[in-house]
């Protein structure tokens, strides 16, 4: 039964045959799973718009966010996407794995935003004061700290559908952190 197959254009609704023109053109290719969404008629268009919508947060936190929750929820799919796309926004490989360790020694706002947003993933969002009041001290506000936990709900419905389907990873593979322990 897994992996699931990743359903093709001819295979999915009118409606996802336009979501699937729409990422091929922005993306240059329909990724693997957004392309598993379209089993259902809604999903797609249902998780774009929420994976797109409006935050406070900048495209380099949201990433912090995605690494260390894609590494909580152990999705090889999602740890190689974000890997990629936190290097286009200017993480080094090194940082990359140091986000899914759940530390940043090398900037304190993100190393704070790192360590509430695997806490919210690992305690179903309960978080202790320390880490909040770290947040917090960091110049992050009430509003970022919505956005956080929303940015981790959108990001464990992706790790968790790749992690019932098994599609395959379409990205390149993210180094493990213990191969990457190994070869620094």
């Amino acid at each position: 039964m897994r992996p699931f197959k990743v359903p093709t254009r001819e295979e999915v609704s009118e409606q996802n045959r336009k979501i699937f023109d729409d990422l091929e053109s922005k993306v240059g290719f329909v990724p693997n799973i957004y392309a598993t969404y379209a089993y259902s008629e809604h999903a797609p268009a249902r998780y774009l718009t929420f994976a797109n919508g409006k935050t406070s947060l900048s495209n380099k936190e949201k990433e912090v966010v995605n690494l260390i929750v894609s590494q909580v929820n152990g999705c090889t799919y999602c740890q190689a996407a974000h890997t990629a796309l936190g290097k286009m926004n200017g993480f080094t490989e090194e940082q990359t794995i140091q986000l899914r360790k759940g530390e940043a020694p090398y900037n304190t706002k993100y190393d704070a935003l790192v360590k509430l947003a695997k806490s919210i993933a690992e305690n179903s969002g309960k978080v202790s004061d320390e880490i909040l009041e770290n947040f917090f001290a960091e110049g992050y506000t009430r509003e970022n700290l919505v956005d956080v936990i929303v940015n981790v709900g959108e990001k464990a419905t992706t790790n968790y559908l790749h992690n019932v389907t098994d599609i395959p990873v379409d990205f390149p593979a993210a180094t493990s952190i213990e191969d990457f322990k190994q070869a620094s």
